[in-house]
């Protein structure tokens, strides 16, 4: 028996990649992953994107998810890739998809991806802020201090493969506090598998130093990218604006650049 083939003309190839920073903000911090997607997807046909699609039975526009947020939490840096079967102009897609998203997700930035780029390989680490209402910062920072000084501090997270325990302090690179009307966590968290998110770091503050907010936590994501020298998170999308000095690789570039990208 010969083997089956999908009818018709096989789908136009991507021409173009384009590379989304978006925000997840107010409610829809709520909203899970697979929901924002599916409002990704309504807005681009409503926004008429020419999306270039997957061959076979099932064709799919060709969108790349790389490290969503979980729910629960807000983000001001997430991204996602598109293939086109057009050229596009990146300010007219901007534009054109920010007004057809849900009010909450904005289109922050769109830039080109090069050829031969990976955005994945870009992305090591995020940085948060959880504000702690009810919580001073002398009481967070005795709590910090006592994380930071564990060897390691195992928490349990329910997951679709049955309850797993990780080790919330091996992903922590930094920690401080912020004081204000209620104590503010700046973490930066490298990505490991499982993911270490800030409930998990939550969970491990409440169990080295029984710390325990009043008041639901509000966490924040600000970016995310390559860990640079002074542990700070680069900008993964600074290789794609600014062109590689002549005779320097694309992977030069990409270190290089998120180091000049990550804040001051």
């Amino acid at each position: 028996m010969s083997k089956r083939t999908p009818e018709g003309p096989p789908p136009p190839p991507t021409v173009q990649r384009v590379r989304l920073r978006y925000t997840k903000r107010g409610r829809l911090r709520f909203t899970s992953h697979r929901d924002i997607a599916r409002a990704f997807e309504r807005a681009l046909r409503r926004a008429q994107v020419p999306m270039a699609y997957s061959a076979g039975f099932s064709p799919h526009p060709k969108i790349s998810w790389v490290g969503a947020a979980p729910t629960g939490v807000a983000s001001e840096a997430e991204y996602v890739e598109l293939g086109l079967a057009e050229r596009v102009d990146l300010e007219q897609l901007r534009l054109a998809l920010d007004e057809s998203l849900p009010l909450g997700i904005d289109v922050e930035e769109v830039v080109e991806a090069p050829p031969g780029t990976s955005l994945p390989d870009r992305i090591e680490a995020s940085r948060w802020a959880i504000r702690l209402p009810g919580v001073d910062a002398a009481e967070a920072l005795r709590a910090g201090g006592a994380f930071l000084a564990a060897e390691e501090v195992p928490v349990q997270r329910l997951t679709k493969n049955g309850m797993r325990t990780l080790d919330a302090r091996a992903a922590v690179v930094s920690l401080r506090v912020e004081d204000g009307p209620c104590a503010i966590l700046h973490l930066v968290v490298r990505h490991v598998t499982p993911a270490v998110r800030p409930d998990d770091v939550l969970s491990g503050l409440r169990s080295v130093a029984d710390l325990v907010p009043p008041v639901p936590p509000e966490a924040t994501r600000y970016a995310q990218g390559l860990l640079t020298e002074n542990g700070e998170v680069g900008d993964p999308f600074a290789p794609d604006r600014i062109p590689p000095a002549p005779g320097a690789t694309r992977q030069d570039a990409d270190r290089d650049e998120a180091v000049a990208g990550s804040p001051t």
